[in-house]
C-alpha cells in the first residue's frame, strides 16, 4: 500500500488509470473542447424541422448519439483528471469547461423535446414506417413523450437548461470543501502514536481494534466538520432550493415525485422502503445488542459501529490477492465476465491507491467508451477488496449495457445502478463463506456481511429518511439550517440505533460529510438494489445457467425498458417490499448463527 500523501506524480503509473485511451493528451482534449464550441449553431438548423419528415427526425437524433458520445469523453476525461488530483487547478479548469460546453449544447438542443413531443401519433407513427431505422429510438422517444405534462416551450425549456450550471454549484462547493480543503489533524492511539487522519484514512482508522484510536479519530474529525456547519447546511438549503425550483418548474407536487418519475420508479417504492424497514428495526435492535456484547463494552459508543466484533481472520489483502479472489468468486458468472474482469485488471481500468488531493471514495465512471474507468483508494482491507469486487460491477453493468444496446438506450437508470454492483458483494461473499468451516474465520466473515446489512440498508434506508424529510422542510419554506439538520438527524440515530446505542456528541453532525445528500434522491436504491442483489445472487447460485443467462440480461437491458420490468426479467419484483423483507430475514438469520458462534 501505497504513503495516502505521496503526490500525483510519485504513483508508479501501473496504479494509475490509462486516461489516454480516451484523449492521448490534454491538447488533444483541447482540440476537442474547441471542435464542439461549432456544435451549438448546427443543432440550431433543426430547430422547427423535427416533425416535418422521418428522416429530418432521424438526422436529428443520430445526430444527437454522437454528439452525445463525444459530450461522455470529454467531461469523463476532465473529471477523472480533476478527481485524481482536486488541487489541480489546470485540471479543475477543464473541467468546469466541460460542464460549460455540455450546458450550452443541452441549451441549444432545449427546443426538440418541445417539438417532438407535438409530433402528433399519426404521424409519428407513419414516421416509423417510413424510416424503420427509427425503431432504435421508439424507447427513448417514447420516455420523453411520457413526461408530456412537465415539458414546457422551447424557450422555457432553453431557460431551465441554461439554469443547469447554477444548479450543479452546492455539489460542486461541498466536494470542493470535501475532497480538497478539508484536512483534519493526526489522531493518537493508546500508545501515544500518531496517525493521518484524511478522508480516505477514516474508514480503516475506525475499523481500529484500538478503542482510544477510534474515539479520537470520531472526535477529530466531526470537531472539525462542527467549524463548517453552517456552510454546508447552506449549501445543503441551496441544493434543496435548486430542486424545488426544478420541480416547480415543471409541474411536478413535490422534488421526490420529479426525481423518480424520471426513472419511471413509483413513489411507492421509496416509501415502501422506509415502512418496511421501520418494521424489522428489531432485528437492528438485535445487532447492536450483539455488537455490545461480543465487543465486551459497558456502552456502546457511535465510534464502535465499524470495528470488527471478532478478531480479523483474513488479515492483509493486497491488491493482487484481492483481484484473484474477486475473479474466482465470480467465475460463478462465466468466462465471458471474468475475461472482462481480467481485462480491466491489466489494462489500467482502475486507480487504485489515495494520494495527496486524490478525491476520497470510490466509483465507477459509468461510462463505457471506450471502456469504463474506476477510481479507489485501495487499503489492502477485506472492505477494499469488497471495495473491487462493487465497483468493478458498475463497471461490467455498464460495459455490457453499452456494448448491446443503442446509444440512445444505454444508459441505464439510477434505481438499477446498485444492483450488479452489490451482486458481486453477496457473490463474493457467499463465496467466502463457502470455502471456510473455521468459526473464527466464519465470524469475521459473518460479521462483515452483518456490517454490508446495516451500512447498506438500515443506514442508507436511514439517508434516504433524512433527505426526504429536508425536501419536505424545503417544499414548507423552511430554510435547513444547521441546527435543525443536527436536531432531526440525531432524532433519526435514536430510531435506527435503538436504546443500546450511547449518541455521542457528533455524530448529529455526520449529515454534513455526506456527498450523496446533493445526488438527488439517490441513497434510497442503495438499500433497494442491496435487496435486489441479495435475491439475484441467491437465484445464481441455486439456479446456475439459466439464471446467470437472465442476469446478463439484465445487466445488458440499458434502459430499454422500465427498471422495475428489467429486474422482472432477473427474477426481482421490486414494486413490491417482498425481497426488502426477504433480506432482513436473512439479516435475522446471519445474527442467529453469529450468536452460536461467538
Amino acid at each position: 500500500m501505497l504513503d495516502p500523501n505521496i503526490k500525483r506524480e510519485e504513483v508508479p503509473v501501473e496504479f494509475t488509470w490509462n486516461l489516454t485511451d480516451i484523449f492521448p493528451s490534454d491538447e488533444a482534449w483541447l482540440a476537442e473542447y474547441e471542435a464542439l464550441k461549432a456544435v451549438p449553431a448546427e443543432i440550431e438548423a433543426y430547430r422547427g424541422h423535427l416533425g416535418e419528415s422521418a428522416e429530418t427526425l432521424l438526422d436529428f437524433l443520430k445526430s444527437q448519439d454522437d454528439i452525445s458520445v463525444r459530450l461522455e469523453k470529454l467531461y469523463g476525461y476532465a473529471s477523472c483528471q480533476s478527481d485524481q488530483d482536486t488541487g489541480n487547478g489546470t485540471w479543475q479548469d477543464m473541467r468546469g469547461k466541460a460542464i460549460s460546453t455540455m450546458v450550452a449544447i443541452s441549451s441549444a438542443a432545449a427546443f426538440a423535446t418541445p417539438e417532438i413531443m407535438a409530433i402528433p401519433d399519426d404521424t409519428l407513427n407513419l414516421f416509423y414506417v417510413a424510416q424503420p431505422e427509427l425503431e432504435t429510438y421508439r424507447r427513448s422517444i417514447y420516455r420523453m413523450r411520457r413526461l408530456s405534462a412537465h415539458i414546457l416551450s422551447a424557450a422555457e425549456e432553453k431557460l431551465l437548461s441554461a439554469a443547469g450550471e447554477m444548479a450543479n454549484a452546492p455539489d460542486a462547493i461541498g466536494s470542493v470543501l470535501r475532497n480538497s480543503e478539508m484536512k483534519y489533524p493526526s489522531v493518537l492511539d493508546k500508545d501515544g502514536n500518531e496517525h493521518a487522519l484524511t478522508n480516505g484514512s477514516y474508514g480503516p482508522l475506525m475499523e481500529s481494534s484500538d478503542r482510544v484510536l477510534r474515539r479520537n479519530t470520531f472526535e477529530t474529525l466531526y470537531g472539525r466538520w462542527g467549524e463548517f456547519k453552517n456552510t454546508v447546511a447552506a449549501t445543503l438549503d441551496a441544493q434543496f432550493k435548486q430542486l424545488r425550483f426544478f420541480a416547480d418548474a415543471r409541474k411536478y407536487p413535490d422534488t421526490l415525485t420529479a426525481a423518480l418519475d424520471a426513472n419511471e420508479v413509483p413513489v411507492e417504492v421509496y416509501t415502501n422502503l422506509i415502512e418496511a424497514v421501520h418494521q424489522n428495526l428489531d432485528q437492528m435492535y438485535r445487532y447492536v445488542a450483539l455488537r455490545k456484547k461480543l465487543l465486551g463494552v459497558d456502552e456502546l459508543h457511535m465510534y464502535d459501529v465499524y470495528t470488527p466484533i471478532v478478531e480479523d481472520a483474513t488479515g492483509k489483502i493486497d491488491f493482487e490477492q484481492a483481484k484473484a479472489t474477486v475473479l474466482e468468486a465470480l467465475s460463478v458468472l462465466g468466462k465471458d465476465y471474468t475475461d472482462l474482469l481480467r481485462e480491466g485488471f491489466e489494462n489500467r481500468w482502475i486507480d487504485v491507491y489515495e494520494n495527496a488531493g486524490k478525491r476520497g471514495g470510490a466509483y465507477s465512471s459509468g461510462s463505457a467508451r471506450p471502456h469504463p474507468y474506476v477510481l479507489l483508494n485501495q487499503k489492502d482491507t477485506l472492505d477494499s477488496m469488497f471495495t473491487l469486487a462493487h465497483e468493478m460491477g458498475h463497471a461490467l453493468h455498464s460495459y455490457h449495457s453499452c456494448k448491446y444496446q443503442s446509444v440512445s438506450n444505454s444508459d441505464y437508470v439510477i434505481f438499477v445502478a446498485e444492483v450488479a454492483s452489490t451482486c458481486n458483494e453477496v457473490l463474493l461473499m457467499r463465496y467466502l463463506l463457502g470455502r471456510t468451516t473455521d468459526k473464527k474465520e466464519r465470524a469475521y466473515l459473518i460479521n462483515h456481511f452483518l456490517d454490508s446489512f446495516k451500512g447498506t440498508i438500515y443506514r442508507q434506508t436511514m439517508f434516504a429518511e433524512f433527505e426526504l424529510w429536508m425536501g419536505r422542510c424545503s417544499e414548507a419554506g423552511q430554510s435547513l439550517t444547521a441546527d435543525m439538520l443536527s436536531e432531526k438527524y440525531l432524532e433519526l440515530n435514536k430510531l435506527y440505533f435503538g436504546p443500546e446505542m450511547v449518541m455521542d456528541k457528533g455524530i448529529e453532525l455526520e449529515w454534513a460529510r455526506i456527498p450523496h445528500f446533493f445526488y438527488d434522491y439517490y441513497v434510497f436504491q442503495y438499500a433497494t438494489g442491496y435487496s435486489a442483489a441479495v435475491a439475484l445472487a441467491n437465484r445464481i447460485l441455486s439456479e446456475g445457467e439459466s439464471a446467470v443467462a437472465d442476469y446478463k440480461k439484465f445487466l445488458s437491458g440499458g434502459c430499454s425498458t422500465d427498471p422495475i420490468s428489467l429486474l422482472k426479467i432477473a427474477g426481482v419484483d421490486m414494486s413490491s417490499p417482498a425481497p426488502i423483507n426477504s433480506a432482513l430475514q436473512l439479516f435475522g438469520e446471519l445474527i442467529d448463527e453469529m450468536e452460536k458462534l461467538c
